[in-house]
């Protein structure tokens, strides 16, 4: 058992999978928004990834786009999805140091809403929590795979333009293709993550959390991104280059238990375990987070307790983990 007292940081966890159904539910009637059930049972399982509705990335990321991030598309409500995250995390889990990632140009409803509104409502949002909750917060701007590059340069310069208001971050996210080549823009790709490191954010990039990338993206990221740290990357425990360039990049991989069951990115525990077990004895340092507490019905506190059941890691290592967590985070 965990001690109670220990201050735990999450540093992989994203607004549209970390709101409360109640809370959605209450936004989406604020909103006026029309949905396609009649009651908040049905609701909750609209936007919860069961084991008999999600069986792949595909399906989970689906739940975000169709309903969680639409419901977040205002400045009042991405400000209050901020603050009830953060205040559920601490209450939950006692965490006291949380970064929380989104698109701002996901939740401007393609233009319709102004993105320095939105980027300013979840900021402030955040001040609010971290003000009643004592906790240390900050925001990673998800760049989009499926975005053309003009607009994910956008969100570089909005990231690097609230750097000093509480923007920490930028990450790559969404579904990759083959490798990760970025086709022939993977020069301005490139400039771009070097110039979110020269402007003091952090960079991180989903990669390795799907069968059928496996290593090879991961290879790619570290080639043609550098960032300092990874979005899942469980797939590399298969590839011995890429345990072995990780360890030598010095890159800290975000883990996230639930959702790598949910979306079988491994099969089971047992898989999970011998791929921590691989990342372990080869000096890869790793980090355990939630990705989405409620998409996925858990809280960071039962991350952990989880793998300790499993006997995939000890009280040691996870304190090992938490401490990671905390000289890890893009928070200075």
């Amino acid at each position: 058992m965990l001690d109670p007292r220990l201050e735990l940081a999450d540093l992989h966890i994203h607004v549209g999978a970390a709101v409360a159904p109640h809370i959605l539910w209450s936004i989406a009637h604020e909103q006026g928004l029309k949905l396609p059930v009649s009651t908040f049972w049905e609701f909750r399982d609209l936007v919860t990834a069961r084991s008999d509705t999600v069986s792949s990335l595909g399906d989970y990321l689906a739940i975000l786009h169709q309903w969680t991030e639409k419901i977040q598309s205002s400045p009042l409500a991405i400000e209050r999805s901020v603050y009830e995250i953060i205040g559920k995390e601490f209450r939950s889990s006692f965490v006291t140091l949380i970064e929380l990632r989104f698109n701002p140009m996901k939740r401007n409803l393609g233009g319709e809403r102004d993105l320095d509104h939105i980027i300013h409502a979840a900021l402030r949002g955040m001040d609010r929590a971290c003000l009643e909750y004592g906790v240390r917060a900050g925001l990673i701007f998800c760049l989009a795979r499926e975005f053309p590059f003009a607009l994910n340069e956008i969100l570089v310069k909005k990231a690097v333009k609230y750097r000093s208001r509480g923007v920490i971050g930028i990450d790559l996210a969404g579904p990759e293709v083959h490798t990760l080549e970025l086709g022939g823009e993977v020069e301005g790709y490139r400039d771009l993550f070097a110039r979110a490191r020269a402007a003091g954010l952090g960079t991180t990039v989903h990669t390795g959390e799907t069968s059928y990338t496996s290593a090879a993206g991961v290879l790619a990221v570290l080639d043609k991104l550098a960032p300092t740290r990874i979005g899942h990357g469980v797939a590399a425990a298969a590839s011995p280059e890429a345990v072995r360039k990780l360890a030598e990049a010095g890159c800290v991989l975000e883990i996230c238990p639930s959702s790598n069951l949910r979306t079988h990115a491994v099969a089971d525990l047992q898989e999970l375990g011998n791929a921590l077990r691989v990342f372990d004895e080869a000096g890869v340092r790793f980090t355990i987070n939630t990705d989405g507490p409620y998409l996925l019905n858990t809280h960071l506190r039962h991350e952990l307790e989880m793998l300790i059941d499993a006997r995939i890691l000890t009280e040691a290592q996870i304190e090992r983990c938490v401490a990671t967590a905390h000289a890890a985070t893009f928070l200075r």
